[in-house]
């Protein structure tokens, strides 16, 4: 009998004891999976805000503010420069003396860096409708709260202004009044005006983008405004070379980021020389910042006056 409960008791002892490895093994791999996640919410604790730009009561007293656009430091910073504690690494902010002792928590079109935002403890971080979803989404599961913005026309820049002034409870007034100077003293023109930000394919704004709506803004004749296409972006045309001999514009901005040789790519190909606008030398090169993204206060600045001197 003695020998018999000895076996089974072995036995038993054998089961439970692979039951007890069995468990372990999957628990190492759970954590070995969600590593990533553990060490971000193990900083969640030191966040004070819990509330996101969705919420029925979105913040309105952010301190600590990371701002993941060029245009979004750049209005925080002038609504209240103690605020803002990063940035993202835009080359406009890399260029601006005032951004130069704040940490970057991404470069270029790569994503931002998690665990060094939420390692920074902010009360509030901007990002880009569609751009920045996926990295807004995983902050506000963390608990910090998140403001996206698109900034696509004029009026979408008064109402990201106002919205960031609200967040941070700043007065936006002295900027606003900036935009509306911007505005003024705008030159009488009825000339045909082609802007082309692409070469390949050649694509032009219409009134859907930010583009458009500032040709609009600053009455400027823009000959694909009301054109619709099938660029894959709704603010934009896909254009023919074809086309551009139709139209025929007796002014042509093209966009030509850091002169990067996009402007003499067009001057290349046999149907340019055939455009009223080239023989007329009314061909003007443009930055991508300001014309297509607003960028900066600055570039939209420096962009309105660009544009007005030109057609004066």
């Amino acid at each position: 009998m003695i020998s018999i409960l000895k076996k089974l008791l072995s036995k038993y002892t054998i089961i439970l004891l692979s039951c007890i490895f069995l468990f372990s093994c999957n628990s190492i791999n759970s954590q070995q999976v969600e590593s990533s996640e553990i060490n971000l919410k193990s900083q969640e604790s030191h966040t004070q805000i819990k509330e996101s730009s969705n919420s029925k009561n979105p913040i309105e007293n952010a301190n600590r503010v990371v701002a993941l656009t060029s245009l979004s430091a750049d209005i925080i910073h002038r609504l209240d420069s103690e605020k803002l504690i990063a940035i993202s690494g835009s080359r406009l902010l890399r260029k601006d003396e005032r951004f130069q002792n704040l940490p970057q928590v991404s470069e270029g079109r790569t994503p931002p860096n998690l665990e060094k935002i939420v390692a920074l403890k902010p009360d509030l971080v901007i990002g880009a409708t569609g751009f920045h979803d996926r990295t807004l989404s995983k902050l506000k599961e963390l608990g910090i709260a998140t403001q996206s913005i698109e900034t696509d026309s004029w009026d979408s820049l008064i109402e990201t202004t106002k919205s960031l002034a609200k967040s941070i409870n700043a007065n936006p007034n002295n900027l606003l009044k900036k935009y509306n100077t911007l505005l003024e003293n705008i030159p009488k023109s009825n000339i045909s005006t082609l802007v082309l930000v692409s070469s390949q394919p050649i694509l032009s704004p219409n009134k859907y983008s930010w583009t458009g709506d500032l040709l609009n803004k600053l009455e400027i004749k823009n000959i694909t405004k009301d054109l619709q296409g099938e660029s894959g972006n709704r603010g934009y045309i896909t254009l023919s070379e074809e086309k551009i001999l139709q139209q025929n514009p007796e002014a042509i901005l093209v966009v030509d980021p850091a002169k990067k040789g996009v402007l003499q790519e067009f001057k290349s190909k046999s149907f340019w020389k055939n455009l009223k606008a080239t023989k007329s030398e009314k061909v003007y090169s443009f930055d991508y910042y300001g014309l297509v993204n607003p960028g900066s206060i600055d570039k939209i600045e420096e962009t309105c006056k660009k544009i007005k001197e030109i057609f004066s």
